[in-house]
């Protein structure tokens, strides 16, 4: 099980990543005006999105639904409800770029740069913190 808990700790930096770069990727190119530009930050999009994110995402849940299972961890425990719950966050917000990303496919970006700055920082950021504290702390 040490194993998995190893690669479950890895796919979730990765995913962290790539929620983190995801939308400052959305804030320069939003300001782009180039062609060229463009394109190239919807190839960057689509590759961080379906190559490293999104397995990632899928990796780190099965790691963690698999040390919830094996090691019975949680079944009756707060913390572990509560990070649960922010784990369903985390699938939503990503869920939420991807939707941002097929609009900016189809350049129907409908936001400017200070609102990717904002979703840069915002959803992920207090998540992070929360879940390691409630890992770590365990306070209920």
């Amino acid at each position: 099980m040490l194993w998995v808990k190893a690669f479950h700790i890895i796919f979730v930096v990765t995913w962290f990543a790539g929620l983190f770069y995801l939308p400052r990727l959305y804030v320069y190119h939003s300001m782009a005006t180039d062609s060229i530009s463009i394109e190239r930050f919807k190839l960057m999009e689509r590759k961080l999105f379906y190559g490293i994110m999104t397995p990632s995402a899928v990796l780190a849940v099965l790691c963690g639904l698999t040390l919830f299972i094996g090691y019975g961890i949680g079944m009756k425990a707060g913390w572990m409800h509560a990070k649960l719950l922010l784990v369903l966050v985390l699938i939503a917000h990503h869920v939420y770029l991807g939707k941002l990303m097929i609009d900016f496919k189809h350049d129907r970006n409908g936001h400017g740069h200070k609102f990717y700055r904002w979703l840069n920082e915002i959803p992920a950021a207090p998540v992070l913190f929360l879940v390691v504290i409630l890992v770590v702390v365990k306070p209920f």
